[in-house]
């Protein structure tokens, strides 16, 4: 069999979310199902030819209307012109969340990331966030591959690259090739880890907080680790992640992660702990096979992220939304997992 259709045909098995929990009921906020195909975005026949294609980030638009187009630019556009720009002489955060698929949980879990991580860092007035819909609103520039990119092109204008800190939370589906951008049935893509490492260096953002909620998403580690980067991901690199139901508030690693570690007033490598406790726990009972989630701190964030921890509210917020995990209404695991 052709390996175009092979690959394209695990695309579409991993990525094709079920459309049954979108609600048909007329809401201006309701985020579009997904209900055509995965296309294949690969190119040459050869293995590592098609490893090429993915790695470059191919990103797919179709049926979109030139106004809508132009809506979303001019929404992105006035986002990126209310951030600030960097204060000389001092360090500070800018918060960047994206949820890169239109499955609502995805938008409320990045919205929510917002404010915890905006809080947590002192980035009030400097937090983006890239989201669709999510069943209750539509506020923000929609999260998509090239809107990510630019969003971090425009950041690495504003910061100073030896001082600021760029914490950047990703929520969406994955595979072993990278994040999947997934819109309805109007946008496709694949983020790489390759593309998202060239981002932030040609940006000039060296010291980062980088934040992964996916399936697979820890193949980022070995690519974006370095001695200025913080790396916490959902998965390893061959583990699906879980919660991602359309009309949950969270994913299980955001839940644990977001809603309630970095809440607490602790240190990063805590927080990652008391998180990767707590899916391992709800995993265990699920009966799932363990995500094994990822953490990679390089050896010199020590020299910066005390400093900027130290702006983290002293009292703890409590969680909101429902909790990704209830014990009473566990299902068998699915053989994909988290797509």
């Amino acid at each position: 069999m052709n390996r175009g259709r092979i690959i394209a045909g695990v695309l579409a098995a991993l990525l094709a979310a079920p459309a049954l929990s979108q609600s048909s009921a007329p809401n201006p906020f309701q985020p579009p199902p997904h209900t055509a195909p995965w296309p294949d975005l690969g190119n040459g026949e050869s293995r590592a030819e098609r490893r090429a294609s993915y790695d470059a980030s191919p990103e797919l638009h179709r049926g979109l209307s030139a106004a809508e187009v132009r809506a979303q630019q001019r929404r992105l556009d006035a986002a990126l012109a209310a951030l600030p720009p960097h204060t000389p002489g001092t360090s500070e955060a800018y918060v960047l969340t994206v949820a890169l698929d239109s499955d609502p949980v995805f938008a409320r879990e990045a919205r929510e990331a917002a404010r915890v991580l905006g809080a947590r860092y002192g980035a009030e007035g400097r937090t983006l966030t890239l989201a669709g819909p999510d069943g209750t609103r539509d506020d923000a520039p929609r999260g998509s591959i090239t809107a990510l990119l630019l969003a971090i092109a425009h950041l690495g204008t504003l910061m100073d690259g030896e001082e600021d800190v760029l914490v950047l939370y990703t929520t969406s589906h994955g595979l072993d090739l990278g994040l999947a951008y997934h819109y309805g049935d109007s946008g496709y893509g694949i983020l790489s880890p390759a593309t998202l490492k060239s981002a932030l260096e040609d940006a000039g953002i060296r010291r980062r907080v980088l934040i992964l909620s996916a399936c697979y998403s820890g193949v980022f580690v070995p690519v974006l680790a370095s001695a200025d980067t913080a790396i916490l991901t959902a998965a390893a690199g061959n583990r699906s992640s879980f919660g991602c139901v359309a009309e949950n508030d969270w994913t299980f690693f955001g839940d644990a992660l977001i809603n309630r570690a970095l809440r607490q007033p602790v240190a990063l490598d805590e927080a990652a702990r008391m998180a990767g406790r707590s899916v391992a726990e709800w995993e265990a009972k699920a009966q799932f096979l363990a995500s094994l989630p990822q953490v990679s701190i390089g050896p010199e964030v020590g020299g910066w992220l005390p400093a900027l921890e130290a702006k983290a509210p002293r009292i703890a917020s409590a969680p909101v939304g429902r909790p990704a995990f209830d014990p009473a209404q566990v299902t068998p695991p699915q053989p994909a997992g988290r797509k």
